[in-house]
């Protein structure tokens, strides 16, 4: 199925991303999590794909076995980070030997140690320009893109994000997937400008469950995410890590829920190759 087709299904839809784990063990391991994960039927499995392509074999062994073992599309995440366009090309061709169905379409980050973003020559730019390629030459692929709530870090402000989402979609992107948030009026906000601005894909909102105060700090410092003082200020009240491992859980049930009521196509969960948060917070809404 089409990503256009499963959004237009009239479902919710669901979806977990994954990432390659580095050993042999941490591989068995994972798929017992989507094994756990895989009892509520999602519509699909998303993995990453490290900076400039080092997790290349790994990530199309995770969607190829995943896909395989448990019979549900995947995909494949694909940046322009040290990759030239044949390279990408190479890549694209790989993951549709390997059963890819949709490609998660992203500039990625700039390589550790460097300031800003440079492409390789002969490589992309921008993510809109990933799109287009996927679009042209690779047209089985169903394509997701980044959606940035809080504007994305680089962005010199909201107005200037948007119009790059904007590309993004006009490029060709079937769907549009958000970076995490931690506040629901973020989401609702972006969501409207995004009406506004005239996209009409699907907008759907990642959550990532917070595991512990540490944790979402860390995440949030490195994406620019707001976390909103009062939950703050619940993670605080005790150290232990099962007190913020249930305020965590707690807080992404209520997002979810009030996404749900307001009207959300679906939603993509980041699981850090974990399933009993997200399996908690799934138990709360059924």
């Amino acid at each position: 199925m089409s990503l256009s087709q499963l959004f237009n299904s009239g479902k919710r839809v669901l979806s977990f991303e994954l990432f390659p784990p580095k050993t042999d063990q941490a591989v068995v391991d994972l798929m017992k999590t989507v094994e756990e994960l895989d009892r509520y039927q999602p519509d699909f499995y998303t993995c990453t794909y490290g900076a400039g392509g080092s997790t290349r074999d790994r990530t199309l062994s995770i969607t190829r076995d995943v896909r395989k073992t448990f019979g549900k599309p995947v995909a494949s995440h694909l940046t322009c980070v040290g990759s030239t366009k044949d390279q990408l090309r190479d890549y694209l061709r790989s993951a549709a030997e390997a059963g890819v169905d949709y490609i998660v379409a992203l500039r990625g980050d700039p390589p550790k140690g460097d300031t800003e973003f440079k492409p390789v020559p002969g490589g992309l730019r921008y993510a809109n320009e990933l799109v287009e390629l996927i679009r042209a030459e690779f047209p089985q692929f169903g394509i997701a893109v980044a959606g940035y709530p809080e504007v994305h870090q680089e962005a010199p402000n909201a107005e200037v994000d948007l119009q790059n989402l904007v590309r993004k979609v006009n490029a060709g992107a079937n769907i549009i997937v958000t970076q995490l948030f931690y506040d629901n009026a973020d989401f609702f906000r972006f969501r409207d400008k995004c009406v506004a601005a005239g996209i009409t894909i699907p907008i759907i909102p990642g959550l990532l469950p917070v595991l512990s105060l540490a944790q979402v700090q860390r995440i949030a410092s490195l994406c620019k995410a707001g976390l909103p003082e009062a939950f703050v200020a619940k993670l605080s009240e005790n150290d232990s890590p099962e007190w913020q491992f249930q305020v965590g859980v707690e807080h992404a049930s209520a997002q979810a829920q009030e996404l749900i009521k307001h009207g959300v196509p679906g939603i993509h969960f980041y699981v850090l190759n974990k399933s009993l948060a997200t399996s908690m917070i799934l138990d709360s809404l059924a």
